[in-house]
């Protein structure tokens, strides 16, 4: 992709999942990820309807007037987005590929923190960490973080879930809000999980394809395995062979669900032809 296809897709993506954040998804996210509590901003006059109990009986007594102490929501947060770039990603039967909805999803979510002057940091996993971008405020970073989505190339196309988070826990000391962008198909992330889910505000937003729930039959098809580059001739017209399939799609849907679900982190399922902007909103207004 030369730079001039590649700042026009940045300032497309902008323009439309900024539009999002700004009209939708701004205060949503504010109500729903706090800040880590109240802190003191100034004093001030007693008016009439005060809480008593915020009395600054100091100030008052040098006065010889009440005064009362002003708190604010210590606001400033950190948002972390862990992004799965493997070769499963680049699939998509319905109306675009997996990776592309990730990078819109990404995109919101991160100008979101942008409007409430958070900071946002990126990770790129697959097997191994890809790419690591610290933490930064600023629209600047939030196009050099959508650039990245957009353009990087992984060096592997495999999934290693719990190395990323095992990164994130190494590299992240103080308490985020996490956002893990997959399709999990993986397993072996559960315990990992569970510790990083205790330290930090963590969700698990899976992308999918309609069409890897089920291989219809089409008789012998030759296949690619996204992640090992592998082709194989599989006989679709097997129902042994469909049901295998079946039952190992369902086994990682199952094991992402319940290991979420006994993390005590937060699961949204979007699928690539429904919008990820109802799940997202839905998402946020249950937890707020």
């Amino acid at each position: 992709m030369d730079t001039k296809e590649l700042l026009k897709k940045v300032r497309k993506i902008e323009i439309k999942t900024r539009r999002l954040s700004d009209h939708v998804f701004g205060g949503e996210y504010h109500s729903t990820f706090k800040g880590r509590g109240m802190t003191f901003s100034e004093v001030r006059q007693y008016q009439y309807g005060d809480d008593v109990r915020s009395i600054d009986w100091n100030v008052t007594a040098r006065y010889n007037e009440p005064f009362v102490k002003v708190f604010e929501e210590e606001r400033e947060l950190t948002m972390m987005l862990m992004v799965d770039i493997s070769g499963s990603e680049f699939f998509g039967t319905q109306q675009q590929l997996k990776k592309d909805m990730v990078t819109e999803i990404a995109a919101t979510l991160a100008f979101s923190a942008t409007q409430n002057n958070d900071k946002i940091g990126l990770m790129l996993f697959t097997d191994k960490i890809e790419l690591y971008i610290p933490p930064k405020k600023g629209r600047s970073h939030v196009l050099r973080i959508i650039r990245e989505l957009l353009e990087f190339k992984p060096e592997s196309k495999r999934t290693d879930v719990a190395g990323a988070l095992k990164y994130l826990s190494n590299v992240m000391k103080k308490k985020a809000i996490v956002f893990l962008l997959s399709d999990f198909m993986t397993d072996d992330y559960q315990r990992t999980l569970k510790i990083v889910a205790g330290r930090h505000d963590l969700t698990g937003i899976r992308v999918y394809d309609k069409m890897e729930e089920n291989i219809p039959n089409l008789g012998i098809v030759q296949m690619m395995d996204e992640e090992t580059g592998d082709y194989i001739n599989v006989d679709t017209g097997s129902a042994s062979v469909r049901k295998s399939y079946s039952d190992y799609y369902r086994g990682r849907l199952e094991y992402f669900q319940q290991s979420f679900s006994l993390s005590g982190a937060g699961v949204i399922n979007n699928r690539t032809d429904e919008s990820y902007v109802k799940k997202l909103l839905g998402y946020f207004k249950r937890r707020a």
